[in-house]
């Protein structure tokens, strides 16, 4: 099928997810009440800690509070066993014998999924934040573009770990071990709870061995300018580093489980 396909494709994520109206409203409300409380909690401890905490201060501190509740829907932090269940009953056969790669065709469904959310998910917190907190954002437009890649790539980061987790199924019965280790490490490492850079220095080193920073936290960091100039690009080159080898190992993972596929009846 030709790469024009795939485009389609990302029209039809977005499509699928506007159906969801009732959930999408539910999850801005609780992303903005999670972001208030955060919000509250970050500015408490760089007040606490005498106005800055490894480089943020209480505006940035604000502000990384409600831009990770606001882009934790668009990134989807968490993992779910959508692909497992179809590795486990078979029904991934189908996937792969449509004209489509498997794993780009769900890439480009995942990116119209995070377009949509991306507003009606995370422009309620970050209308709530610059009401209530302020927000500091990029002064100039290369800033912005700069956030816009290093979201993109946050969601593609995203999407390939998910992907690896979800393929996991062709080996083992139960994936539910898996997912919850991966929802610890992404709550965790990801900088969904506190920014990485506040972490002891055991656990920095421990986050920066893992692409989970590359999936939130570098995101935040270049839109709310806590990093700019070449640090910010270095930080961006990291992502698509992480990106080229996750899509690697979803592609290998792929290869290696369609060989073992059996499905009843052929």
């Amino acid at each position: 099928m030709p790469v024009t396909a795939y485009p389609v494709l990302v029209v039809a994520g977005f499509r699928r997810y506007s159906a969801y109206r009732a959930a999408t409203a539910a999850g801005a409300l609780a992303n903005t009440v999670f972001g208030a409380v955060k919000a509250a909690v970050l500015t408490g401890t760089v007040v606490a800690a005498g106005g800055s905490v490894a480089g943020y201060g209480v505006a940035q501190a604000a502000t990384f509070a409600w831009l990770s509740q606001a882009l934790l829907a668009p990134l989807a932090v968490f993992a779910d066993d959508r692909l497992a269940r179809r590795v486990r009953t078979g029904d991934i056969a189908v996937d792969l014998a449509r004209p489509v790669d498997p794993q780009l065709a769900a890439w480009a469904d995942d990116l119209g999924r995070a377009a949509f959310q991306l507003l009606p998910r995370g422009l309620p917190p970050l209308t709530v934040g610059a009401l209530s907190t302020g927000l500091t954002l990029p002064g100039e437009p290369a800033g912005y573009l700069l956030g816009a890649l290093s979201l993109v790539l946050g969601v593609s980061i995203s999407f390939a770990l998910r992907w690896a987790v979800g393929l996991t199924a062709f080996w083992l019965v139960d994936v539910r071990g898996v997912l919850l280790l991966y929802t610890v490490c992404a709550t965790v490492l990801t900088g969904l709870a506190v920014p990485v850079a506040w972490f002891p220095p055991w656990l920095a080193t421990l986050a920066a061995a893992t692409p989970f920073p590359s999936l939130l936290q570098a995101p935040a960091d270049v839109l709310t300018g806590v990093v700019t100039g070449t640090a910010a690009l270095g930080m961006v080159a990291v992502q698509v580093a992480w990106l080229a080898g996750l899509v690697l190992l979803g592609r290998v993972l792929l290869a290696a489980g369609s060989r073992q596929l059996v499905v009843q009846g052929g």
